[in-house]
């Protein structure tokens, strides 16, 4: 069954209009936001707003069905960021002014590399990092309250 309107403006109003992964902001974006399963669907996950996030299609796309990932330091395997039961603080950080979100956290790192976070695969100027310079310019980036590195 979709997911009905009310729904997905209650996800968006929760999430404050932001990636609940990549805190990218939807009002920069040309399209509005997806709903993410925060357990896919495909793994037995539900439609319960406690299991949906507010994600860009970056994320939603690169997310996939993974709910694991691989810690670059540790090179342990651990879940990803769950938007429902852990607080992006808590996890990540801004770093370079607000242009890389860092990983603090062994979730916090995997998640990064699981969604790519920083388009690493992609020189700077085609990539997230250099649409993250730009926001910053107009100011609307980093979301207030994000922890930042100075």
């Amino acid at each position: 069954m979709p997911i009905s309107d009310e729904v997905r403006q209650a996800i968006r109003e929760r999430a404050n209009y932001i990636c609940e992964y990549c805190h990218s902001p939807e009002r920069l974006s040309a399209n509005r936001f997806t709903i993410d399963h925060v357990i896919p669907k495909s793994l037995g996950g539900s439609d319960a707003l406690d299991n949906l996030a507010l994600a860009c299609r970056r994320c939603n796309e690169r997310r996939y069905n993974f709910v694991a990932g691989i810690d670059p330091e540790t090179q342990e395997i651990v879940p990803i960021f769950n938007p429902r039961k852990q607080k992006w603080a808590e996890h990540f950080v801004w770093q370079d002014k607000g242009v890389v979100i860092g990983g603090t956290t062994p979730i916090g790192r995997a998640t990064c590399l699981r969604l790519d976070l920083n388009d690493t695969c992609y020189p700077e100027e085609d990539s997230i990092r250099a649409t993250r310079r730009f926001w910053i310019q107009t100011g609307l980036h980093p979301p207030a309250g994000d922890p930042c590195q100075a």
